[in-house]
């Protein structure tokens, strides 16, 4: 069903003037360029939350002034006799009306041209400068091994979780054996894994707010209650929760890089939180997310170092250290929780994870490639922090705010008030840059406005400045 058209703001023009105006602008400026595949009327309309009418309009328009061309079945494509003009300043940002808040997972993979992830990607490493030959040749001594072509194990590769084990406790101050540790395949089946084998659908959760939106939506599809607890200057405000849920029985937290305000929860608020656990018969999950990348001072220790009582699950993931298409996630549990966890694994729908890719992780390990790997990373993500950072520095005054955080693969940045973070990472995705809105990580709920932008692929100061100039511009829609 076409979705009715938005209003527009008091004094602004119509929405299909604004529309063609901006296609106009981008083609003009050469951001679109001549040849260029632009999107569907329904697609545009459900991006812009807008009737497909309205779209209609002005590609009607654009069309006829000879800006666009179609091209039956294949598409609609920017005309081969436009021609980019020299582009104008950015004046004023965020006039279209505002689509509805979204929950897009961050770490979908937004693609451009060839299966290159868009720039601003969060969740994802440097793929540019993952070791493939170091790679390659751990794949193949593993697949001259007749075991690594058997059925996986339920609850993981036991030689991978040995090497996790003795990697956890050297890094993150966990003291766990192989048999507390437990290989699944995504941070969404770490939280069904834990649900399952405790027991807890039906019970009311506490999760961060704002937070990472895959956490609600997961424990909603499992069955749980959702509280949003919020978030401050020090991170999940404990006292908070205890007082306006009282009965809730599961915590989800990121300690030590809070997503995605990237602050880090200190001392004082994990002992409020492990104090709350221990006397409610709860449970805390520790999403320790990329708990690597610390630019100040060490890497802080895993809230899961502090649980003498056994209540703290520990979720890491191996996706966003090595590379995305890996699939590899696990789950740590105190040692009277294994039974629990390993009945739960022979339960579960996804059937174990591919034992080929546990080896070779195994190998990258057990031989030091990965902990020199992350070290690598640490020191190339600070640099690239601050590329991006120093790059958005002149547009401050225009009300964009970097706030620097010690550790994490993304930059927060502030907009001003009367500027629509919502409205700004549409215009963002349209133009082709995985931008997310705070906005859409509490529910769409009034509260501090910004976007998240991840720097991990942004490779080198010309590209940082280049590509935050476009950014800057796809949020511009010039006068028709």
């Amino acid at each position: 069903m076409t979705q009715p058209a938005a209003q527009a703001k008091p004094g602004a023009s119509p929405i299909h003037e604004q529309i063609y105006a901006r296609f106009r602008a981008m083609i003009e400026q050469g951001q679109l360029s001549p040849g260029q595949k632009v999107s569907s009327l329904r697609a545009l309309a459900t991006e812009l939350g807008v009737a497909r009418g309205t779209v209609q309009v002005a590609y009607d328009r654009l069309l006829g002034e000879g800006y666009l061309v179609a091209r039956g079945p294949a598409g609609t494509f920017v005309s081969e006799h436009a021609t980019p003009a020299q582009p104008a300043r950015v004046t004023q940002a965020a006039v279209v009306a505002r689509p509805p808040p979204t929950q897009d997972a961050p770490d979908h993979i937004i693609e451009v041209d060839g299966g290159t992830p868009a720039p601003f990607q969060m969740g994802l490493p440097a793929l540019d400068e993952f070791p493939r030959k170091l790679w390659a040749g751990l794949m193949a001594r593993q697949v001259r091994k007749a075991g690594s072509l058997t059925k996986p194990a339920p609850a993981g590769y036991m030689p991978l979780r040995e090497a996790l084990a003795a990697y956890l406790h050297r890094s993150r101050g966990i003291d766990a054996y192989a048999g507390q540790v437990f290989i699944v395949p995504a941070y969404t089946a770490s939280l069904a894994l834990t649900v399952d084998a405790l027991g807890l659908a039906g019970e009311s959760a506490w999760v961060e707010h704002p937070g990472y939106p895959p956490t609600a939506q997961t424990l909603k599809r499992l069955g749980l209650q959702v509280c949003d607890v919020c978030v401050d200057q020090h991170g999940i405000d404990v006292a908070f929760g205890r007082a306006h849920f009282p009965t809730a029985r599961l915590a989800v937290v990121t300690p030590s890089h809070q997503s995605p305000t990237g602050v880090a929860l200190p001392l004082q608020r994990r002992v409020e939180l492990l104090d709350w656990a221990s006397e409610r018969d709860a449970w805390i999950v520790e999403d320790d997310y990329d708990g690597e990348y610390r630019y100040r001072g060490h890497p802080l220790p895993a809230l899961k170092s502090m649980d003498s009582g056994g209540r703290v699950i520990y979720c890491g993931t191996l996706s966003k250290v090595l590379f995305p298409g890996l699939r590899l996630s696990y789950v740590v549990v105190a040692q009277n929780l294994v039974p629990h966890f390993e009945q739960a694994c022979r339960r579960t729908a996804h059937g174990g994870c591919p034992e080929l890719l546990q080896a070779a992780v195994a190998g990258f390990i057990s031989e030091g490639h990965f902990s020199r790997h992350i070290k690598r990373m640490r020191t190339l993500y600070a640099r690239r922090r601050a590329l991006l950072a120093e790059a958005l520095a002149p547009y401050a005054a225009e009300g964009f705010v970097v706030h620097l955080q010690d550790g994490g693969m993304h930059l927060l940045v502030d907009v001003r008030d009367d500027l629509d973070d919502v409205v700004l990472a549409s215009l963002a995705r349209a133009a082709g840059f995985a931008v997310h809105a705070l906005t859409t990580w509490r529910n769409g709920a009034p509260g501090r406005r910004g976007l998240l932008l991840g720097f991990t692929n942004v490779r080198d100061r010309e590209e940082a400045k280049r590509l935050v100039a476009e950014l800057i511009r796809s949020f511009e829609l010039q006068a028709g």
